[in-house]
Order: structure tokens, then C-alpha cells, then sequence
């Protein structure tokens, strides 16, 4: 249910309400509202320019008689847009007793309990008297809260005249006050064309420090999901989908009756297991998500005069969607299970099993000191640059650096001193020493994993026996002109140039019916790559004699513990 025409209608909504100036002032725009009046002058300018641009209606009305609803070129705004903001009240901070003559009002960060209910200013209407949110509203997470649902709330009219009346009237009587912590603009549309509803939410954060920091939310889902032919191919694939979950949990469940605990031994095992959790889940949210879809969307769209909360369904369907990319992710994962007949795939999983140990070990060691950074960037860096503003920002900040996306001249202006240094110690031991530590231990179990396959020691291939089974019944056995054709690729492809010569040679014969002469060409090509074998054989001796000497090396370890104890117990 994702396609490109989300992201392209994402940007369309994006550029209309984020990056369209204030007439006159080309630097004001959503992005850089930082006061009030800046606030003030984007509701009345670019929102209202956008929700009620009279060429994007079909009528001079504003709206379509039939179905109550706005028109633009391509996109139906459904119902009307709402404006709420939230508020803390006054007293709920402490004044130092230092300070406490010069100011007597203070206002703490929203919480819930912060929150001031009251009635304020004109005391007319619901923008002027609080709301009280629903049971089952979702919260919003901000950058510097977490703000619940309700509050003084507003919707915007069928009017551009009407609405900038009401604009000029709010900021007239001081509707944004200093308890003021966060305002909400929320509308949505939908565009018939691509069957997709884009939710928008437009959020101003006013923090207890003073200014405002503005983010935004563009959800472009697709909530009526069975349109085309191809929606209702989508929807067999998906009845498919719940049959193989089925028949795959049975699977498991006889596995788990056969095996009982040693089935938890396989990493494989525990794959099978995230996945049907994974599935069944995506099964849950996809039937709530749909039952939600059906039962809300008919009251939504027949509200037209009111605002209408599409946001719920809207994160519901997000939630949908990233379940359905976890679950894809790890059954791409679990390719490697069907392809572990493979050497290389085989020499990669043996090399990870290895050296999981030294692995840990060195990841305990890379993270003290990693995070030894990141505490220090933080606390020397932090009240000045962006990146190490958190403890969090600090250690993404830190693998940035790692990659080479830094910003040395922010770092050097905080602190002229300590900033070179950080930077210039922090590259040299994380990223010349640790991480190259990190690649030697991948590199040297990596070696000895090839050295292991490449005298014998390797794991079984039960499916690379089949294969070499199936390979053997075409070898020559009689000399039938079939069996000949056969074998002539195995020649070609072991024999490199040499085999190249045997191959063509035992083509010819074939092509003019000798085949009694080919068994004295297969004969002379056995003793030709027999005579070739003392290099092979010299390497194979060698892997040999590096393999003895680390058992001899085991050995002589074991001595000398046991040597020990002996001594011991001799005192």
C-alpha cells in the first residue's frame, strides 16, 4: 500500500504550507516563525492564502453544494481545519526567594498536571474555554513535550473573510498568553486521483524559555484500500498471505513438539519464531486498522461542517505500515537459511559464530570509551552547539563523525581549547585504533574460517553432496555419446585452459562417433592434472602444518596449566 505518489503529494502539501512566504517579507515562512508576531502574520498570510486560494475552488462559493467540501485542482479539503493550543497555569514553577520582588508570575514546561483548564480572556466562545480531551486521543510527542489532546479549540470557517476576522479578533485580545505552550493547525485532504487522504499537522512549541519552535507531520496514507483491479489483487495476495501463516505456525508447532528444548538451540529457530509473531501482528493492526477505517470514515466525511479527526486513522495505518517493513526485513534475513548450503554464505556465518566473543568483548571496550566522548562533547559543547545539545544528540553526533559528517568549526568556536583536542583525540582512537581493532578481529577469523574450508574441515553440505551425486551419474562410465556430452563442461570448467584443450579434443571425437578413443583422452587429461597436482598438494601441506601448529600451541597451554597445579599442590 506504498507508492511514490505519497512522497509527491507530501512535497506538494509541504511547499504550499512550510516554505510559502509572508507577502513582503520573503524570509517568513512556517520554518522561521520565531515570535508571536511572526506567528500572527503566518495564519493571516500563507495558511489563509493556502486553505482559501480562489482559484483552486470551482466556485466562488468555496464549496461544492453536494458534498459540502472545498475543491482545489486536485485535492478535496475534507471538512474544516481546527486551530487549539494548550496552556499551563501561573504558580506552577518556584522564584528564587532573590527574585521574588521583581517578579511575581512563573510558568513551568507542559505536563499534564501543569496544565491550566481554565476559562480565559473574552470567555465567549470554545477558543476562549477549555476542552477536555477524548479517551482514546493519541498524544503528541514534541521536541521539547508531550502534549495530550483538548485544550482551547477552534475551527476555522467556510469564509477567508470570515476566518482572517477571526484571526485579527484572537490576536487583539491576547489569545496566545505566556502559559501558552503549543498550537495545533490540523486539516486534511484527499486526492481522488491517486486514492490517497494526506493528514496534516502544523505544531508551534512555546517553550519556558522564550521563542517558538514550529514541526510538522505529513501522513499521505491510502485508507480506502480495495479501489482497483489491483487493490483486489493486492487483497489475494494478502488471503494468501494469512493461509501461509497458518500453515507455517502448524509447521513450527510439530517442530517444537519433536525437538522440545534443543529447537531454541538453532538461531534459525528463533527467525521462524520473530516472524510469526510479526505476521500475526501485521494480521491484528491490518483487521483493527480496517474495521477503524469503515467505521469512522462515513462519520468523518458526513461532518463536513465540523472539523473532522482523520490523524487517529492516520497513525494507526503508519503503525500498519512499518510492522508490514520489519516483517519484510527479516524475511529477506531469512534467505541466508536457504542459501547456508553455500561456502561463501557458509564461511561468512562460520566467521561471525567465531569471533562473536572477541566481538563482545571489544564492543564493551569501544563503547566505554565511546560514550566517555559523548559525556564529555555534551558537557563541554552542549549549551552552544545543536549536536551535543542532548546526551542522545551527542552519540548520534559521534557515528556522524565517524562517517565524516562533522561540523569541526561549531565545535572549535564553542570551546577554542577543548574543541581541538575532543575532535582530534576522539578521531584518532575511535576511528584509527578501535575501529581498525574491530576489522583485524573480523579479518584474522575470517583467515582461519578459509584456511578450515580449504583443507576439509568445513561443515557437511548436505544439498553440495546431492550435487555432486547428480554430477557423478554423468561421469563416463560407459561410453555412451550422452554421458560424453555431459562431462565435457566438468573438464572445461576444472581444467581452466588445460581443460579448455581436453574439452575440445573430447568434443571432436564425440562429433565424428570415436568414442572409444575419448577413455585415452580422459586418461592422459587424470595423469596431465596428477603431474599438475605438487603445487596443491605443497598448499594443502601447508594449511596442514599451520593447523598442527595451533594444536601444538593448544597443547603446550594445557601443559603448562597442568604443570602448574602440579607445582602447586607439590608446595
Amino acid at each position: 500500500m506504498v507508492n511514490p505518489h505519497m512522497y509527491y503529494l507530501n512535497k506538494v502539501m509541504s511547499s504550499l504550507f512550510l516554505d510559502t512566504s509572508v507577502a513582503g517579507e520573503e524570509r517568513t515562512n512556517f520554518k522561521s516563525i520565531r515570535s508571536i508576531t511572526d506567528f500572527w502574520k503566518f495564519m493571516e498570510g500563507p495558511l489563509l492564502d493556502g486553505l482559501y486560494w480562489d482559484s483552486w475552488y470551482n466556485n466562488e462559493n468555496l464549496y461544492d453544494l453536494k458534498n459540502s467540501s472545498r475543491i482545489y485542482y486536485e485535492n478535496i479539503l475534507l471538512g474544516l481545519p481546527r486551530v487549539r493550543q494548550l496552556k499551563v497555569r501561573n504558580g506552577t514553577c518556584k522564584v528564587h526567594a532573590f527574585f521574588r520582588s521583581l517578579m511575581d508570575e512563573c510558568y513551568d514546561k507542559y505536563t499534564s498536571k501543569n496544565e491550566d483548564m481554565a476559562d480565559f480572556g473574552l470567555k465567549q466562545h470554545t477558543e476562549w474555554k477549555y476542552s477536555s480531551p477524548h479517551t482514546n486521543s493519541l498524544w503528541h510527542w514534541g521536541f521539547v513535550g508531550v502534549y495530550r489532546d483538548g485544550g482551547y479549540i477552534f475551527t476555522l470557517s467556510k469564509s477567508k473573510s470570515e476566518t482572517l476576522n477571526k484571526f485579527i479578533n484572537l490576536r487583539m485580545n491576547s489569545w496566545i498568553t505566556r502559559g501558552t505552550r503549543v498550537i495545533f493547525i490540523d486539516f486534511s485532504v484527499y486526492n481522488a486521483n491517486v486514492n490517497l487522504f494526506c493528514i496534516i499537522r502544523l505544531v508551534a512549541e512555546f517553550p519556558a524559555t522564550g521563542g517558538i519552535l514550529t514541526s510538522w507531520q505529513f501522513y499521505s496514507v491510502k485508507l480506502l484500500r480495495y479501489v482497483s483491479f489491483y487493490d483486489y489483487f493486492i487483497a489475494s495476495c494478502e488471503i494468501i498471505f494469512c493461509i501461509f501463516i497458518i500453515v507455517f505456525t502448524i509447521q513450527e508447532i510439530k517442530k517444537l513438539k519433536e525437538f522440545k528444548f534443543a529447537y531454541f538451540k538453532s538461531i534459525w529457530n528463533w527467525l521462524e519464531l520473530l516472524l510469526l509473531v510479526l505476521c500475526f501482528l501485521t494480521v491484528f493492526f491490518s483487521l483493527y486498522s480496517n474495521m477503524k477505517i469503515y467505521h469512522m470514515l462515513g462519520q468523518l466525511l458526513r461532518n463536513t461542517e465540523k472539523y473532522s479527526d482523520f490523524y487517529f486513522l492516520a497513525y494507526w495505518h503508519i503503525y500498519y505500515n512499518n510492522i508490514i517493513a520489519i516483517t519484510i526485513f527479516f524475511a529477506w534475513i531469512k534467505i541466508f537459511k536457504f542459501i547456508s548450503f553455500n561456502k561463501t554464505m557458509s564461511q561468512l556465518s562460520s566467521t561471525l559464530s567465531r569471533c562473536i566473543k572477541d566481538i563482545i568483548g571489544f564492543a564493551i571496550m569501544f563503547f566505554i570509551i565511546f560514550f566517555a566522548y559523548a559525556q564529555l562533547g555534551f558537557l563541554v559543547f552542549g549549551s552552544q552547539v545543536d549536536d551535543f545539545s542532548t546526551f542522545q544528540n551527542a552519540i548520534f553526533t559521534q557515528f556522524r563523525i565517524v562517517l565524516g559528517d562533522f561540523n569541526f568549526a561549531g565545535i572549535q568556536q564553542a570551546n577554542r581549547i577543548l574543541g581541538p583536542i575532543y575532535f582530534i583525540t576522539f578521531i584518532f582512537f575511535v576511528f584509527f585504533v578501535l575501529l581498525n581493532m574491530f576489522l583485524a578481529i573480523i579479518n584474522d577469523t575470517y583467515s582461519e574460517v578459509k584456511a578450515d574450508y580449504s583443507i576439509g574441515r568445513g561443515p557437511d553440505f548436505q544439498l553440495g553432496k546431492m550435487i555432486k551425486k547428480v554430477r557423478m551419474s554423468n561421469s563416463p562410465t560407459q561410453n555412451s555419446e550422452a554421458n560424453l556430452v555431459g562431462f565435457i563442461p566438468q573438464v572445461v570448467v576444472q581444467g581452466g585452459v588445460l581443460g579448455f584443450c581436453f574439452g575440445l579434443a573430447l568434443f571432436i571425437l564425440v562429433l565424428f562417433h570415436y568414442q572409444e578413443k575419448c577413455s585415452l583422452v580422459l586418461k592422459m587429461y587424470k595423469n596431465v592434472t596428477n603431474s599438475l597436482s605438487p603445487s596443491k598438494l605443497s598448499s594443502s601441506l601447508f594449511l596442514y602444518a599451520v593447523e598442527l601448529e595451533k594444536e601444538l600451541h593448544y597443547v603446550s597451554l594445557k601443559l603448562n596449566r597442568v604443570m602448574r597445579k602440579v607445582s602447586a599442590l607439590q608446595y
